[in-house]
């Protein structure tokens, strides 16, 4: 099962550089995932490529942050602010990493096309895209 993920430009260029190795989230998928299509959000709005899901961990934020602190790619202010009031949170620890030759533009691909919140589930979207960039954890 795939899923689209949004997540902000400049976190977005951090998991594509390899300087981010995790993705934070508060909610996590109720199916198996194992590739995450990401999505640039604004002022980008396109599917960039993707990354392979190697491991899921749920703990504590405070947890979240001493183990993930140093690849997480955020600042610890922003990392407690976005789990402000949480109990409990999610890392997507990233495995290999895939960026498109071409970025894909959701909103002429896949009909009625709206950013997902958290995520949504999609099909394969590789099948017509070329690979730019490829590196593995």
């Amino acid at each position: 099962m795939n899923v689209i993920l949004s997540i902000k430009p400049k976190y977005v260029q951090a998991i594509l550089a390899g300087k981010k190795r995790v993705e934070f989230r508060k909610t996590m998928f109720k199916k198996q995932v194992k590739k995450v299509y990401i999505y640039s959000s604004a002022p980008e709005k396109k599917i960039v490529g993707y990354f392979i899901v190697s491991n899921i961990v749920e703990a504590s934020p405070s947890e979240l942050w001493q183990k993930f602190k140093k690849v997480g790619g955020i600042e610890k202010d922003s990392f407690f602010e976005y789990y402000k009031d949480k109990e409990r949170g999610y890392s997507l620890c990233i495995g290999s990493v895939n960026q498109f030759d071409e970025y894909i533009d959701p909103y002429s691909f896949i009909k009625g096309f709206t950013p997902p919140q958290s995520y949504c589930y999609c099909s394969d979207l590789q099948q017509n895209n070329s690979l730019k960039h490829t590196y593995a954890a």
